[in-house]
């Protein structure tokens, strides 16, 4: 579901994590999005970019679609009512997907209007779909500006993701396979932007939500402002980071043309995009601990700070620094409930590449940097030494007795 009402166009790469229809599938959907041009797109600039794409090596690592959200389309329909191609910026839809070799991406509205004033598809839903189909486009944004009023509508989400059905109905007619993006804000607090309150107000939103999160949907963040505006290098990591590890979709709204090698290898760390994309695991990382906060506390500069999720590979952890100076972060293994009691944990850090030693019962990271991340996977390695004291680790343990009645609580 898209949450953002930016008005912006055209786009990147995008890898992401699929909504809906395309839901169980190894590789779960990897796309492209756009918060770097606002409606200044055309057919030029998208060929451009996905040659950007290809040069960077971003297709190498799953950036594999190429998505134009609004600002495309003729401002009024057809006298049939067909939805059309701007036909001066975007003169023929099939001429673009034709030569972009791949995936196509478009945007739609559930609306009377797009987020930009452009022809909505209430009303001609089914009519737009085969339009869609007709351009050979694979993946369908269904917004949510320009609502009619209730007593027009009589329907709730489900009743208004109608969408979902067809795309549905089509892959089974055409035996293809359709992305579906459904919006339906409220999840998540306001648009992206480059600028770490508005990260760190996401990230706060989306840790009292992940359960949302599994193949069959995803919580969209919005998108990547990797590249854009204010974000220091460290901030870019921990939203790329926080990204990927709730199995957000990660659509490029960034600028290739003028993006840094270093906020360039940001986008593409291997090992992060993996657990983006696990086949095992659908379900987003969580926090079990908040850290600054109280458990459960809603803090939009403040959010949770200590998160675990399972991976096909072992035990994924994300530890974020949200204060303005470095700080050394440290943990019990057993608060996460993806570890178990009893056993020492090899560490792998996913931003450094690094195997980091093994961890026994408990971790720090040092000198985490302002607003910064780390990223490590835990895997089982063998049993913890014998002899350690006490014999029962974590504060969970509220008695931890020995046989013949010895507590160490």
């Amino acid at each position: 579901m898209t949450l953002s009402r930016t008005f912006v166009a055209a786009v990147v790469g995008i890898l992401s994590a699929a909504t809906s229809a395309n839901a169980i599938t190894n590789g779960v959907g990897k796309l492209p999005a756009w918060n770097a041009f606002a409606c200044d797109v055309n057919e030029t600039l998208i060929i451009q970019t996905a040659n950007y794409m290809k040069e960077y090596g971003l297709l190498d690592v799953g950036y594999n679609h190429v998505n134009l959200d609004d600002c495309w389309a003729m401002k009024d329909r057809s006298s049939t009512g067909e939805v059309m191609s701007d036909n001066i910026r975007f003169p023929s839809m099939n001429t673009l997907t034709d030569q972009l070799h791949a995936l196509g991406l478009y945007y739609s509205d559930s609306g009377w209007f797009t987020c930009a004033g452009f022809p909505g598809s209430f009303m001609h839903e089914e009519q737009d779909a085969t339009t869609f189909q007709s351009w050979g486009f694979d993946f369908l944004k269904y917004d949510n500006c320009a609502i009619p009023f209730d007593d027009i509508i009589q329907e709730g989400m489900i009743g208004s993701g109608a969408w979902q059905m067809l795309s549905l109905r089509w892959q089974k007619k055409t035996g293809t396979t359709l992305i579906f993006s459904l919006c339906e804000w409220g999840w998540i607090d306001g648009d992206i932007g480059p600028q770490w309150n508005l990260i760190s107000s996401i990230i706060n939103s989306v840790s009292f939500i992940t359960q949302a999160t599994n193949y069959y949907g995803r919580n969209d963040l919005d998108m990547l402002e990797i590249g854009n505006g204010d974000l220091t290098y460290d901030e870019a990591k921990t939203h790329f980071t926080a990204w990927a590890l709730v199995k957000a979709p990660l659509l490029i709204g960034t600028n290739l043309a003028t993006i840094s090698q270093e906020m360039l290898s940001i986008l593409k760390n291997q090992e992060i995009i993996a657990v983006n994309q696990d086949p095992i695991y659908g379900t987003s990382i969580s926090p079990f601990r908040w850290g600054i906060n109280s458990d459960w506390t809603y803090n939009a500069m403040y959010p949770a700070q200590y998160w675990s999720g399972p991976s096909e590979n072992g035990t994924v952890f994300m530890l974020i620094n949200t204060e303005s100076e470095p700080a050394n972060m440290f943990f019990n293994l057993t608060e996460s409930p993806w570890i178990r009691a009893g056993i020492q944990y090899s560490v792998r850090d996913l931003w450094t590449h690094t195997d980091n030693g093994t961890a026994v019962r408990s971790f720090t990271a040092m000198n985490v940097p302002a607003h910064g991340v780390v990223a490590l996977l835990l895997k089982e390695d063998g049993n913890e030494p014998t002899g350690l004291m006490p014999p029962c680790a974590g504060e969970a343990f509220y008695e931890c007795t020995a046989e013949n009645g010895t507590s160490y609580s």
